[in-house]
């Protein structure tokens, strides 16, 4: 079964799952857990939406397949992506488990886009069967083409259930006036940015600072881009209240494991040692990886 959204199309796959097409290319979903900070372990808590571009069967970098998309197609793009990832969230996510959907900013020039991908999305949440409460939308880290159209889509957003997440904060145009002018439920930090405060005490201190700041404000926070051990416990240090990278778990492209993987998370047993499968989570303070202390690498 297959369906268009403007130039785009959607098929509709046995399994439940969704592909898009767009020109030669094929667009599948990819999910990567999100995972929380709960009494010194970790458990998924959410997961991201992420694009992966196929031409004739090959993968493709996303960074790749967006630069041969013309700026005039980006709201369609934009449309596709967004309704492959929840009907693709719908058909192999755990059903209480958040996800995070980006939008980029720089397409909402007036009141009819955003009015149009607000109706698709209603439309897309019901054949899915997710909740608006469980949508987290994402506003990245692009300039706005419109900053009083951007505040209106999110304040319309927040009205119909979802929450707002300002993606990639430090980088480029995701600093604190779009927190001031948004005023998310999530802030998620620049993976590279949250790197470079990591390598020294002044700037882990900053970086504590800021996540208190924010948590104090009911904001949470996630880091992205943990790829290293001593990364994961330096944010467990830091307050931050959820974490997302490689070192925990990378993206599955739909149908994931994801659904049973969950389940598997939240069992009582003990945790696993590093390294392996999470089974009921990773205990953050006792596991036995390698962490690191501004530059200096010990193990625990």
């Amino acid at each position: 079964m297959s369906r268009s959204i403007g130039l785009a199309h959607i098929i509709r796959h046995d399994d439940g799952t969704s592909t898009g097409v767009w020109g030669l290319y094929t667009l599948k979903s990819a999910f990567q857990p999100i995972f929380a900070f709960e009494d010194g372990k970790l458990s998924i808590a959410a997961f991201e939406g992420l694009i992966r571009p196929f031409r004739d069967g090959e993968p493709q970098a996303p960074g790749q397949f967006f630069a041969t998309c013309p700026p005039a197609d980006r709201l369609h793009i934009e449309a596709l992506t967004r309704t492959l990832h929840l009907l693709n969230a719908g058909a192999c996510l755990p059903e209480d488990a958040s996800i995070f959907i980006n939008f980029d900013p720089s397409v909402f020039i007036d009141r009819a886009v955003s009015d149009s991908a607000l109706r698709e999305m209603r439309l897309v949440l019901h054949e899915a069967g997710i909740d608006p409460k469980r949508v987290v939308c994402e506003v990245t880290e692009q300039r706005s083409a419109s900053k009083a159209a951007l505040s209106d889509f999110v304040e319309a957003l927040r009205a119909n259930g979802f929450r707002i997440a300002v993606d990639d904060y430090g980088a480029d145009e995701s600093d604190i006036n779009r927190i001031k002018e948004l005023k998310p439920d999530i802030v998620k930090f620049d993976a590279h940015w949250i790197t470079q405060l990591m390598e020294s005490g002044a700037g882990f201190a900053l970086l504590m600072t800021m996540v208190a700041a924010f948590e104090g404000r009911g904001i949470r926070t996630v880091f992205e881009g943990i790829e290293e051990s001593w990364q994961l416990d330096l944010a467990e240090k830091s307050g931050a209240s959820m974490v997302q990278g490689y070192v925990l778990a990378k993206p599955e492209i739909a149908p994931t494991s994801f659904r049973s993987y969950a389940r598997a998370v939240h069992m009582p047993e003990p945790g696993p040692q590093a390294g392996q499968d999470l089974g009921s989570g990773i205990s953050a303070r006792q596991s036995t990886r390698p962490t690191r202390t501004f530059g200096k690498r010990i193990v625990q």
